[in-house]
């Protein structure tokens, strides 16, 4: 798929691995519980918080709450301060994945049953509005100054406010049977539901902890939304063309749900007739079985859509990275950042 980036995202892996634990532990140590002197502290408990808690817990990477530590440390703060943002990102990601398994009637979560099938629909609906609560809470416990605290509010006001609209788009073209979206459509949804809380907002947000320059913030922020869109972009691509083994059920269920990823949006605005139809006749079916969803995938590289979704992912980083400013950035967090956006687009899971 175009350009090979080699290995040029090791130095943020490194990064991630230096600060995991930190988060893992601040998740753990501060994770939301009811009130001990509750008389109904167990019924609480059990109905309630050790249910997300144990979601959170099963969280993947951190990459998201990792980059608004690193957020803070490029701009010189201390990057553990930055730890209740990380923290709110976090219980975010929890938020929205709960309600998008309800949504797409999900089955499995990182290799487990859905909440909602767990605990039933409405009690996991109620679970996501108390992580989203907490994403409240940890900033206005944090220990910053009460401007710092209300910036940091607007900004993770608008990264919520993004990712729902981002949201409502996606549903509303499922809903409506919606298939003559373009590119530039996908990217504006793209773009609202996905980059802004993937990376746009936690580095945003770790500079403003840490101190950092309106320039700063602004720049963090709109690498981000570059990044960030990279991110979903190869997302979309390993879903179908990447390892079928790791990815077991999930591998191409993307075109088993119907979704409008920008592979298949390029696709139905490039291929013509039959092709088209044959096309649009398999991601209307909601089919799973593998040769019509290798058949869909063969029909997408044959409209170059493959490609040219990779070779979108490369431009947004190269662009990405086209707007830091080397200099702006302490010790070595500049380079972090550019191995940052290059990881987005190649790694394999």
């Amino acid at each position: 798929m175009g350009e090979d980036l080699g290995n040029t995202g090791n130095r943020f892996l490194a990064y991630m691995g230096r600060h995991r634990r930190a988060v893992e532990n601040y998740l753990y140590d501060r994770g939301p519980h009811a009130v001990r002197s509750s008389s109904l502290y167990d019924d609480l408990e059990r109905a309630l918080y050790c249910p997300l808690r144990r979601f959170t817990a099963r969280g993947g990477k951190r990459t998201r709450p990792i980059l608004a530590m690193l957020g803070c440390e490029a701009v010189g703060g201390d990057p553990e301060d930055a730890l209740p943002i990380a923290y709110a990102v976090e219980y975010f990601q929890t938020a929205a994945l709960i309600h998008d398994d309800i949504a797409d009637e999900g089955e499995l979560r990182r290799g487990k049953p859905c909440l909602h099938l767990v605990e039933g629909v409405g009690p996991a609906i109620n679970d996501a509005d108390l992580g989203i609560v907490a994403t409240y809470e940890a900033i206005l416990g944090a220990d910053y100054a009460d401007d710092v605290k209300l910036r940091l509010l607007a900004e993770l006001a608008q990264m919520e406010h993004m990712t729902v609209e981002g949201q409502a788009l996606d549903l509303a073209w499922v809903r409506d049977g919606r298939w003559d979206v373009t590119p530039d459509d996908y990217r504006y949804m793209a773009w609202h539901k996905t980059a802004y809380y993937s990376a746009a907002s936690p580095l945003a947000m770790g500079a403003i902890c840490g101190g950092g320059s309106k320039k700063q913030v602004h720049e963090l922020r709109s690498f981000g939304l570059d990044a960030g869109l990279a991110f979903q972009l190869q997302d979309d691509l390993l879903n179908l063309v990447g390892d079928a083994e790791s990815q077991g059920k999930d591998f191409r269920n993307d075109i088993t749900e119907g979704k409008r990823t920008l592979a298949v949006v390029y696709a139905l605005n490039t291929l013509e007739g039959g092709e088209r139809d044959e096309l649009l006749e398999i991601l209307m079916g909601h089919t799973a079985d593998k040769d019509r969803l290798a058949r869909a995938v063969e029909l997408m590289d044959q409209a170059g859509a493959i490609d040219y979704t990779w070779n979108e992912a490369v431009r947004l980083v190269q662009d990405a990275k086209s707007r830091l400013t080397p200099e702006e950035y302490v010790n070595d967090t500049y380079e972090v950042l550019v191995s940052m956006a290059d990881f987005f687009v190649r790694r394999a899971g």
